[in-house]
């Protein structure tokens, strides 16, 4: 029905207010006009507030007059793509029975496309009354609408012309994970205007860089909108890292220079248009609304009770997270929100994929961890969704939270065991041998089964959370204090090592160790059979100061130095990841587990030591082992293994200088060497006797070839 125009502001007479529909959510202009449509079960009455250009005038306050089910809708004639908005909703205010409604507070809309202007912190943004001796039981009258974030209306849409989606497979695939600011806020060739950016990214100075080095996908840390906690305000720090969202359709404000969706846009089709997919590092596990403490800012103040998991009768929220609370994926309109912001950033903003932080959780079901969870399957199904790249972060601090290898195709998984297995190997710890041979073919004691691929690992030796390769090799310890909690935070066992110096060094033996150890490390990744992640900065030598948790540091500490960058590394990981592409051994679908092949009746796989027999079990278990070579060929059963094809020996040596047999070649063949780590300038040539010499600490590759 149409509301009478006395009942309007004088500005918003002429605009005629009509029921709408409950389909799609959000805010959708039509071209006559805005529909909104809320989800709320448990609210009583539904107002839609609309602001002023700069946010900070309310200048309509209008009753929701329909609801079908448990979606709230309403028509407003005239209102144009820029309309500001947010909600307030009424109902019980019973944190013991898990409601929590408040409509003093303005809420941002769960489906807001865009949101303009800062969280600002003040006591008026908590649904109850801070200082009171009945904490969250106690009610706050006061409007939070100065303090808040304002939904935008937005016309999405952008001149794609004929992007696409790469779709590269993951046996193609080399993924580099970077924060949008930190990538570019000290680049010195990055137009200052566009620094820390999405124009930034997409700039020609990164798009060269991404190229020259050979990676197929970025993978960008969190984009969505997000809040700055208040404890880190409060000590002049930032969300930096982003994992405290806001609004999942929304595209992160502080990473645009003109305020406007299409900017990031412009990112991935310039990104396409440089054969580099982009993947959304997102978190749907959590919101940045906190514990029973934490402010009222939208999901809690639209129905607290459905879409958190929550316990202790309601007014406690289950924390599986660690950041005080838990979205409930088991309930149907939650689900569907996460669904549609999926589709959403693939089919608005072309995005390839998506890594899922502490993805257990969005997979637990009242019984723990369910591989065939509603939103597992949900997502599987899904005609948009199955075709992306989709990884999984396979843990949380929640009952049976750790889940490596239990994800269903077409799943990838992060893969810590690789992580440390690889360090602890480099490192020099003993027994670890037999652990570097499993992480080197993909991790199949993980992942074989149920017919994954070894592309099903992403291996990485760094990522966001944790060292940088640089201070992997520089640090024995962690040095957070910048983060103010007393080094207390971060992970305190890294399998690090300083090579005699705690941080920078001066000698030139430490800095030649150091360097040789970093190039030992990321042979390793380039030549594991998986799915490979660089961290953005490795390439470059990049350090972090020895803070191994630089969620809260946005600043030099967080940003990468290219100032320093370090070229002779770079131009070796070029080299690296060239190799990986050119050689398919080093990336297979399959599993190598030593079959027998058809076409020549030789093995996929033979393990050797230094002087060429093969281990035994008493080998696998000697802790004095640490030379372990491994002759590859593609795998048998496959397509690939019917043709002969080529030979590569791998020697990896963690001990002192080894002298290693090759294996014998007829005499129209020889080894080839196509890279030794501990001659990074050496250029490949071919090798006229039986044995080699393994330098300490290093990895050679080489294969087989006929004489010239």
């Amino acid at each position: 029905m149409n509301a009478s125009p006395r009942s309007l502001p004088a500005r918003l007479r002429g605009h005629a207010l009509r029921p709408g529909k409950p389909w799609p959510m959000g805010a959708t202009f039509d071209g006559e006009g805005v529909n909104f449509a809320v989800f709320s079960a448990n609210a009583e009455r539904m107002d839609l507030c609309l602001f002023s250009e700069d946010g900070r005038k309310e200048l309509a306050r209008l009753p929701f007059q329909d609801r079908d089910g448990d979606v709230w809708h309403l028509h407003v004639g005239g209102l144009t793509p820029g309309t500001r908005y947010g909600f307030r909703a009424h109902g019980p205010y019973q944190p013991e029975a898990g409601h929590r409604f408040n409509p003093n507070k303005l809420l941002v809309d769960p489906y807001a496309k865009q949101l303009d202007g800062r969280l600002k912190w003040s006591d008026a943004l908590m649904g109850y009354r801070v200082g009171s001796p009945r904490a969250d039981l106690s009610f706050d009258p006061r409007d939070s609408a100065f303090a808040m974030p304002k939904s935008v209306v937005v016309d999405p849409g952008f001149p794609w012309g004929h992007d696409a989606p790469l779709a590269h497979p993951p046996e193609r695939s080399v993924i580099y994970e970077a924060h949008v600011k930190g990538l570019t806020a000290a680049h010195p060739g990055v137009d200052p205007g566009l620094r820390g950016t999405y124009l930034g990214v997409a700039s020609e100075p990164m798009l060269e860089h991404l190229v020259r080095l050979g990676v197929t996908a970025i993978e960008l840390l969190p984009v969505h909108a997000h809040v700055d906690d208040r404890f880190l305000v409060s000590a002049g720090l930032r969300n930096y890292w982003g994992y405290q969202t806001l609004g999942f359709f929304a595209p992160e404000p502080r990473y645009m220079s003109q305020n406007a969706v299409w900017e990031m846009q412009t990112m991935v089709r310039r990104l396409h248009g440089a054969g580099i997919e982009v993947i959304l590092d997102v978190v749907y596990n959590h919101t940045g609304e906190g514990d029973e403490l934490g402010p009222t800012l939208a999901f809690r103040g639209l129905d607290n009770r459905s879409y958190y998991r929550l316990r202790d009768g309601g007014r406690y929220y289950v924390n599986d997270t660690g950041t005080g609370n838990t979205l409930d994926l088991t309930h149907p309109m939650v689900l569907r929100m996460v669904m549609d912001s999926l589709r959403y950033w693939v089919e608005t903003y072309h995005v390839d994929g998506f890594r899922f932080d502490l993805a257990t959780t969005l997979a637990r079901e009242a019984g723990g961890f369910d591989r065939r969870s509603g939103f597992l399957d949900a997502i599987r199904q899904d005609p948009v969704l199955s075709r992306v790249k989709l990884i999984a972060e396979p843990w949380d601090i929640g009952p049976g939270g750790y889940q490596l290898g239990n994800w269903p195709h077409p799943f990838l998984e992060w893969n810590d065991r690789f992580r440390d297995g690889v360090r602890r190997f480099w490192r020099g710890d003993p027994g670890m041998t037999a652990e570097l041979a499993k992480r080197l073919l993909g991790s199949a004691d993980e992942f074989d089964r149920h017919h994954r691929a070894a592309t099903a690992s992403v291996n990485f030796i760094t990522a966001h959370d944790g060292f940088t390769l640089d201070d992997l090799v520089s640090y024995a310890v962690k040095h957070n204090e910048a983060n103010g909690e007393g080094n207390r935070d971060g992970h305190s066992e890294n399998h690090s090592d300083n090579m005699g110096v705690e941080g920078p060094a001066t000698d030139p033996r430490i800095r030649a160790a150091r360097d040789a150890r970093k190039r030992a490390l990321l042979a390793t990744l380039m030549f594991s059979q998986g799915t490979p992640m660089l961290l953005a900065g490795d390439e470059i030598g990049n350090s972090q100061d020895g803070n191994n948790n630089a969620y809260a540091q946005d600043n030099p500490i967080g940003w990468i130095d290219w100032a320093n960058a370090d070229a002779a590394l770079l131009s070796f990981v070029v080299r690296l990841i060239a190799l990986r592409r050119a050689h398919p051994v080093l990336r297979q679908r399959a599993f190598l587990h030593g079959r027998l092949r058809a076409a020549d009746g030789q093995r996929d796989l033979v393990w050797r030591k230094p002087d060429g027999t093969e281990p035994g079990p008493t080998d696998w278990q000697n802790p004095a082992l640490r030379t372990l070579c491994a002759e590859m060929r593609m795998a048998g059963g496959t397509p690939a293994a019917e043709v002969p094809g080529e030979v590569l020996y791998a020697i990896f040596n963690s001990g002192a200088a080894t002298e290693v047999t090759l294996p014998p070649l007829p005499p129209s063949m020889q080894w080839r060497l196509l890279l030794d780590t501990a001659r990074p300038a050496l250029e490949p040539c071919g090798i006229d006797r039986p044995r080699v010499m393994a330098a300490a600490g290093s990895v050679q590759v080489l294969v087989q070839s006929h004489r010239i």
